[in-house]
């Protein structure tokens, strides 16, 4: 039986400590190597496109907007190069908001948080801090230096703090500005950015991420990796055995011991690991754990300790890749003298790639096939029918026709149902009254009130489906739409 405790009874563990640790500001030194590399190319090719995409041109006809990327929020448009969306579109971005969440699953079943580590903003544009940082204030060592020193307050140290903010602050603008420069022709906007003749919600806007990009950036940092973001909580529970993570091979790494000590165990005959304890792969890390303590919450698996590891094995003369993506099933191999295996194809890799072949395939093929003609229907509810004095019966309706083309268009107004049936456009005189034709301008809708009256010999006992049919008459495309026709 559970015996009641009173809450004034219970003691607190001192040993424990606090139940949140103060952060210890990281000072990440730099490192080359094939995945700094890597980071270098990938940084260089996402801020291109983000901060240069707004101002590439596409020619769309006349009257289109010209800017290749844009959203253009008054008039209810996306545009992305030759594709154009619109509103009643939008499972489109469902499908791409598919395939981007499989595609994230699928980089974790094969490398990890390579996302985090290489293709996040928030990696991205803390490493462009962080190398403003090193060029003005010096590397690693400097920068601890600096930062401790008895007498802060030189002249020398403020310019550099001075420097770097500003810096800093000129990134965080740009940064901001571009994200407003896809929603507004982006050079008619910075015109009017400069003449200060902007709307007013595109300064709030830029200094708002101007802001969010200045904090989380230049002084948040890791504790983004750490504590904000959800990513590092789901893909623990999505990886699997077979992933490959940054991971320290303490088969060929323990006993650890230094240079000079592991020359001489080894002239002994004695066994001994290839690290020597000197600290490299902290230094580097831009988190600033030490990646020997086995997988860990805040590694974001950027590389960077593979690098400074393999740099310090090339001077000692030992093999590289101490530190690399590998798994724990592999170094169990190795202990037990058997080579390792990888396997990046897998049921897990297999089902993500079908998902998003499937569902990128299927958004390709209803691009590719959909029509510039659309038409809906929405049936009158107050009243739902009406019987004139003749004895017909007539229902009224709202269609909207939406031409997405990029010119004027004649339709035609066709309706199948109940037998003899007319139909007649408010509004619009035509020259064939059983058959109404409108002209819808190009790029917009039309809502028109339609009227569909059966006559007393074809009245129907019950409601029945009715069919409207729009025909271009240029082109001879044509769209569809069902209701009902509904007797009173």
């Amino acid at each position: 039986m559970n015996k009641t405790v009173n809450p004034t009874d219970l003691t607190l563990d001192d040993d424990n400590g606090p139940l949140y640790v103060a952060r210890k500001k990281v000072y990440p030194q730099s490192v080359s190597g094939t995945f700094r590399r890597i980071k270098w190319g990938l940084m260089a090719f996402c801020l291109g496109v983000y901060y240069f995409l707004p101002f590439v041109r596409w020619n769309r006809g006349l009257g289109a907007p010209s800017q290749a990327v844009l959203i253009d929020l008054p008039n209810s448009r996306f545009y992305f190069f030759f594709i154009e969306l619109w509103p009643q579109e939008v499972y489109y971005f469902t499908g791409l908001l598919i395939v981007a969440a499989v595609a994230l699953f699928l980089m974790n079943s094969v490398g990890g948080r390579i996302w985090c580590g290489y293709l996040c903003p928030q990696t991205v544009w803390t490493d462009l801090f962080y190398a403003v940082e090193r060029l003005v204030e010096g590397d690693r060592r400097e920068r601890m230096k600096k930062d401790k020193s008895s007498d802060p307050m030189k002249l020398e140290r403020i310019c550099e703090i001075v420097l770097k903010h500003s810096i800093w602050l000129m990134i965080a603008w740009w940064t901001g500005g571009a994200w407003v420069l896809y929603f507004n022709d982006a050079p008619t906007l910075v015109k009017e950015l400069v003449t200060f003749q902007a709307p007013m919600i595109a300064y709030i806007w830029i200094a708002i991420l101007t802001a969010s990009t200045y904090l989380l950036a230049g002084f948040m940092r890791e504790q983004v990796c750490t504590y904000m973001c959800p990513w590092p909580r789901i893909q623990a529970a999505l990886t699997d055995e077979w992933a490959l993570n940054v991971t320290y091979r303490y088969d060929r790494g323990e006993k650890r011991t230094s240079v000079k000590k592991a020359a001489e165990l080894r002239a002994l005959g004695e066994q001994v690991g290839d690290c020597v304890d000197c600290y490299q792969c902290v230094a580097v890390c831009p988190t600033g754990i030490d990646i020997r303590n086995g997988p860990q919450l805040e590694c974001i698996q950027c590389g960077l300790c593979i690098d400074a590891c393999d740099n310090v094995m090339a001077k000692i003369g030992r093999p590289k890749r101490l530190i690399g993506y590998d798994n724990d099933i592999n170094i169990q191999r190795r202990q037990e003298g058997k080579a390792p295996i990888y396997r990046i194809v897998r049921a897990r890799t297999v089902v993500y790639s079908a998902i998003i072949a499937a569902v990128g395939g299927i958004m390709i093929y209803t691009l590719a096939t959909r029509s510039l003609l659309d038409v809906n229907v929405l049936h009158d509810r107050n009243p739902v029918a009406v019987k004139l004095s003749d004895g017909s019966i007539r229902n009224a309706y709202t269609v909207r026709l939406l031409n997405k083309s990029g010119y004027d268009r004649v339709i035609a107004i066709d309706a199948n149902g109940p037998a003899n049936l007319t139909v007649h456009v408010i509004g619009v005189d035509s020259v064939t009254p059983d058959r109404p034709m409108v002209v819808v301008p190009r790029d917009s809708t039309s809502e028109l009130r339609l009227l569909v009256t059966a006559p007393a010999e074809s009245n129907p006992e019950k409601s029945i489906p009715v069919r409207f049919h729009v025909t271009d008459i240029g082109l001879g495309e044509v769209a569809s739409a069902t209701d009902n026709f509904v007797a009173p």
